[in-house]
């Protein structure tokens, strides 16, 4: 590299850094809020319970099912339609083997003969409990290895926080959403919610690590402040990084629009995961980086 192209002017990405953490704390605070508010509209495979997905002739109305079914002492905890108009996912508390057969002729006798039931799960309040245990222990074990692995490559423990300190930055981003689409969306946190989430934090290290790499690099060979060095690393990571995310968008946005129901919120985890995580590589890990050793060159002096 020549010693032109090391004197070249670089966009001060830094000069914003107050902007880009006033933008990230009012997207988290507007998830907490949505959280204390209404929760998260929880899975069968955290609660307990059943999930039925029925196909009818054609549209029905949602109070006539239940209706239908609270005639024969069976109350679903809710009914919600589909993107398909004629299919229906029903939630119920345990269910024997009688109910279940008392829905589907109840529901038959709404929809029509060619009304079919295309999905029953059912999942015990037992497995649901240890399902969440294990969510929590695999995202903590997740973050603590990617932690000691960045600051063991990067020779500081200044790299593997900032960065981690951007991977929780994104989980917690799609979590809060998540609450206000369930609320608004009847959006589920299910199992596929929980290999997205895992998903996510992998692509939001990926891209950081791409960025740090270009630092530790310019820094070796060239020095200058580490604002300095954050700014030419961005500018020249930034249009790799938004090209490998449209290119990852392009497809998720196919599987919203064509995927099916059960698919179709899994897209949109991702999808909400790949935006932050492309934002908080450049805008959440380098700021955290670069503030953290100014404070701490300052206290030196």
């Amino acid at each position: 590299m020549t010693n032109q192209d090391s004197q070249k002017p670089y966009f001060n990405w830094m000069k914003f850094r107050p902007l880009y953490f006033i933008l990230s704390a009012s997207v988290l605070l507007i998830g907490l809020v949505s959280f204390v508010q209404w929760n998260f509209n929880l899975g069968v495979e955290f609660t307990g319970g059943t999930n039925v997905e029925y196909s009818f002739e054609s549209p029905v109305e949602t109070e006539q099912i239940s209706k239908s079914l609270e005639e024969k002492d069976i109350r679903p905890t809710s009914v919600q339609k589909t993107g398909d108009s004629k299919i229906y996912i029903l939630k119920f508390g345990e269910v024997n083997e009688e109910q279940k057969e008392t829905i589907n002729n109840s529901l038959k006798a709404i929809g029509g003969e060619k009304s079919a039931l295309l999905r029953f799960e059912q999942v015990g309040p037992a497995i649901s409990g240890e399902l969440l245990r294990k969510t929590a222990y695999a995202i903590f074990i997740s973050t603590f290895v990617i932690l000691a692995w960045i600051a063991y490559q990067f020779k500081s423990v200044k790299f593997g926080i900032s960065a981690t300190i951007a991977t929780f930055h994104d989980a917690f981003i799609v979590l809060g959403l998540f609450s206000l689409l369930g609320h608004f969306f009847n959006a589920e946190v299910d199992y596929l919610f929980v290999t997205a989430l895992l998903t996510i934090l992998s692509f939001s290290v990926h891209d950081t690590i791409v960025v740090y790499d270009r630092i530790r690099e310019i820094r070796r060979k060239h020095g200058g402040s580490v604002a300095e060095v954050a700014n030419r690393a961005l500018s020249e990571t930034m249009k790799r990084s938004l090209f490998n995310s449209f290119t990852i968008l392009i497809m998720l946005i196919a599987l919203v629009v064509l995927g099916g129901n059960t698919i179709r919120w899994f897209a949109v985890a991702l999808m909400i995961g790949t935006i932050s995580g492309t934002y908080s590589s450049p805008f959440v890990a380098v700021p955290v980086l670069v503030t953290w050793e100014q404070i701490q060159k300052r206290r030196q002096k």
